[in-house]
């Protein structure tokens, strides 16, 4: 009976302990990405009525690179990796300056038309935040850790709307293969502090859930198995996408000069990818890909390619901003794509897009899957999205946007893996009698 008591009692305590802290960091949190996206739609309403813009993106870049070099390093590129990166090699800390630099190198990124977006950075001032609380609280490293993971999910809530979607994605992407549900509690009253304060802030959502999908006169059965091949359709697009990244990183890093003046380079070549295929895929491209989505405008087949390459180019080459949004452009206009050479409804199709690609990209497939039951509330467009999200994260493969992202589990039967990071997976073959591998 006395265990009993005490076991309850430490129960309540933890119980009671989480609520308010959770509740604490997603509060700030909502504060914080209603300002910063208060600020970086500004910003970016400013600079639209200028027709050439762009022409400033090789000295908007150059400073994005010099304040992230001599004020936060940490700042660098698309925030949710440098959070991720923090939890598993910094004991859950991040300097409090990188909440300032961040904000000011994206806004100069993404306003002069960097193609970037604004989930990373939003998620990474989430993570600084709580990394803040956690000093003032004194907490331990692996309480520290654990509000991190809440700020990363009450940005992730903020920005989308979803609040469980983003309580998975925060655990989900930190280590494939392997979610630890213990600190589910913590993480979901984040989220939800971190929505309910960011829309009473005004912070709106883009409004996909809000798309019309039309499912009238059609088969379940069909679209579950037009799901599949279009789940291998965009699991490629992924492997684009996220070989183009990391091959543009490298080509940047193999460059040895002073790393601002890469800002120029990369600027410079943005500028003249615009004068060769117009402006669509600058900045966050929302106006296009939700025209996509709509069906108001017809995707290209070689929309998702361009954007990959704006996007890995402002990213290595010294601007600053988020690959999510960029990753929505690429799977509503791959999923666009798709649907018009097959005659299929555009406007689902995109949208699965848009899902899937999030999902086998960032190797977060059960977020996406239920982010589809939040966005949408069709119950049948979620099916699709289970199959879309679940094929293309395994033809994927063990790659990923976030270099720091833990592998510790093969997503293929008969291959074994070393728990290492998707910058460099580290696999084996195995025989299924054990006596070889290669």
């Amino acid at each position: 009976m006395k265990d009993s008591v005490k076991t309850i009692l430490l129960f309540v305590k933890d119980m009671a302990k989480w609520a308010a802290l959770a509740g604490l960091t997603g509060a700030v949190v909502g504060v914080i990405a209603a300002g910063f996206i208060w600020l970086l739609d500004f910003a970016c309403g400013v600079t639209v009525g200028f027709e050439y813009s762009y022409l400033f993106l090789p000295a908007a870049m150059f400073l994005s690179a010099f304040i992230v070099k001599y004020l936060a390093p940490a700042a660098e590129g698309h925030g949710t990796e440098k959070a991720i990166e923090a939890i598993h090699h910094k004991g859950g800390r991040i300097a409090l300056g990188v909440i300032p630099v961040k904000i000011v190198a994206t806004v100069v990124t993404v306003s002069a038309g960097g193609s970037a977006g604004k989930e990373g950075p939003t998620t990474q001032l989430g993570a600084g935040a709580a990394s803040f609380i956690a000093r003032i609280f004194r907490s331990n490293e692996a309480d520290r850790k654990i509000l991190l993971i809440c700020g990363m999910g009450a940005a992730f809530s903020a920005i989308f709307g979803t609040p469980i979607a983003a309580a998975v994605y925060a655990m989900e992407v930190l280590i494939v293969g392997r979610l630890n549900l213990k600190n589910i509690f913590p993480i979901i009253i984040s989220a939800i502090v971190g929505l309910l304060v960011a829309e009473a802030l005004g912070l709106s959502v883009d409004k996909m859930g809000e798309i019309s999908l039309n499912f009238s006169g059609q088969s379940l059965v069909k679209l579950l198995l037009v799901s599949l091949g279009a789940g291998v359709f965009f699991g490629f697009v992924s492997m684009l996408t996220v070989t183009a990244l990391h091959s543009m990183h490298k080509l940047s890093r193999s460059i040895r000069i002073y790393a601002p003046l890469k800002g120029l380079i990369g600027g410079a070549a943005l500028v003249l990818l615009v004068l060769a295929f117009g402006k669509d895929y600058l900045g966050m491209g929302v106006d296009y890909f939700m025209g996509v989505a709509s069906g108001a405008t017809k995707a290209r087949i070689y929309d998702f390619a361009l954007k990959i390459l704006f996007t890995a180019i402002t990213l290595s080459f010294g601007g600053s901003g988020g690959i999510l949004t960029p990753l929505m452009f690429i799977g509503i206009t791959s999923g666009g794509a798709f649907a018009g050479l097959f005659g299929l409804d555009v406007s689902m199709f995109a949208c699965l897009g848009m899902l899937a690609v999030l999902a086998s990209s960032t190797n977060t497939p059960l977020a996406c899957i239920i982010m589809a039951f939040e966005m949408f509330g069709n119950p049948w467009f979620a099916l699709m999205a289970a199959v879309a999200c679940t094929v293309s994260y395994l033809v994927t493969g063990h790659r990923s946007v976030y270099a720091s992202q833990l592998m510790t589990e093969s997503k293929i039967a008969g291959i074994e893996m070393e728990t290492t990071t998707a910058e460099n997976p580290k696999w084996t073959f195995i025989k299924k009698n054990n006596d070889w591998r290669r």
